[in-house]
């Protein structure tokens, strides 16, 4: 049975996690037209075997190559190995019978490679998702390597956090990086390192991060790190492309006035379809995903109203509102401990918000009401 459907209703983030709790075998196929690029997963049982991405293929052999895991010498030979063998083999297996690489080696070299392909997908806001249940043997691996699902989800999320952190000065990918003025203050000499320099190599004053990316084969987390510790030394400044560049599909703004106006006399239904207008034309707009959320909370659907929150969140890390309205959507729920965190990234983008003494107290009480129910669950 077919899975699919248009990210903006249903998150990638929740696409993985449907396909783990149901223990899916088959491929997952994720689109988007804005970067011109796709996705492949591959899942046995719910655990993910295989991933690959238009934009950077990467095989096995050439990407261990460029690694310095293996020699051509090492790669010509095991494919050679792999060509006469009257059975199928990996090429991965082949390397390590050979003694190019050991397991331990391949294992990780190939977890990173699925990582990188999943944490990219992730980032994704639109597009589109298909998923076809198919034989494990369909699948192109080159290595013999089942990773947790639910290990991907955990670290997506901190990499989630660390967006948020890097954001004060890399506020999305559709930035463009300038070479910054010589400044006295500043060494003549970088010190950089080679992915550092081919990022750098390519700033012309009118490439964004996405596009950088795009050349380099690289995801455009890593890209978007590297960009960060460059503006921080001062080397490069970004600038915001210029207004009506980035195609939309319809203003949010009406959509958005009407899922307000919608909520305050309580057609909560209508509320949550314009907001759901909104989000398609602007899946950026974390305005339109904190009506989607409080819609949904007041038609009793809670854990989706903070699935909304933390996609709101993901895309404006510095929305101190978004932060706010996830705690209270947390607290709702008794994820007490999720509320507090939300609530202190709130008080850490404002500090002197009308509502941060309300919620200092509201952090209080549900770090008194957790220690309680820990310590009532340890007796």
């Amino acid at each position: 049975m077919a899975i699919e459907g248009p990210l903006r209703e249903l998150g990638i983030h929740d696409v993985f996690q449907l396909l783990d709790l149901s223990r899916k075998t088959g491929a997952l196929r994720v689109t988007s037209e804005l970067r011109d690029n796709e996705g492949t997963v591959f899942f046995d049982a719910g655990r993910v075997i295989h991933a690959s991405i238009r934009s950077n293929p990467q095989p096995l052999g050439s990407a261990l190559l460029r690694a310095g895991k293996i020699t051509e010498e090492d790669l010509e030979h095991a494919r050679a190995e792999q060509r006469e063998r009257m059975e199928p083999a990996r090429l991965g297996d082949i390397l390590i019978e050979l003694g190019a690489i050991t397991p331990r080696e391949l294992e990780r070299h190939v977890r990173q490679q699925i990582e990188a392909v999943v944490f990219e997908l992730m980032s994704w806001r639109e597009g589109f998702f298909s998923f076809e249940e198919r034989g494990v043997a369909d699948a192109p691996t080159e290595a013999a390597i089942r990773i947790s699902t639910e290990s991907l989800l955990m670290e997506g999320a901190r990499r989630i956090d660390e967006w948020s952190r890097i954001a004060d000065k890399v506020p999305s990918l559709a930035v463009v990086p300038v070479l910054a003025p010589v400044d006295e203050n500043h060494p003549t000499l970088l010190d950089l390192l080679p992915n550092e320099w081919a990022v750098l190599a390519l700033i012309d004053g009118e490439s964004d991060l996405r596009a950088i990316a795009g050349t380099l084969g690289q995801s455009e987390f890593d890209v978007a790190k590297i960009m960060y510790g460059l503006v921080s030394t001062g080397v490069v400044a970004l600038h915001q492309p210029e207004k009506g560049s980035a195609p939309r599909i319809e203003d949010p703004g009406p959509f958005i006035q009407r899922a307000g106006a919608a909520l305050a006399i309580g057609r909560v239904d209508e509320a949550l379809e314009e907001a759901r207008g909104a989000i398609a034309a602007d899946p950026q707009s974390a305005r339109a995903r904190v009506l989607a959320a409080r819609a949904l909370s007041r038609l009793g659907r809670g854990a989706d109203a903070v699935e909304e929150l933390k996609r709101a969140a993901a895309s404006d890390p510095l929305d101190a509102e978004v932060h706010l309205e996830l705690g209270y959507a947390c607290a709702r729920r008794g994820e007490h401990a999720a509320a507090v965190a939300a609530w202190d990234q709130y008080l850490k983008l404002h500090p002197g918000g009308a509502a941060a003494e309300r919620v200092r107290g509201a952090m209080e009480a549900a770090m008194r009401l957790y220690n309680l129910i820990e310590a009532h669950l340890g007796v």
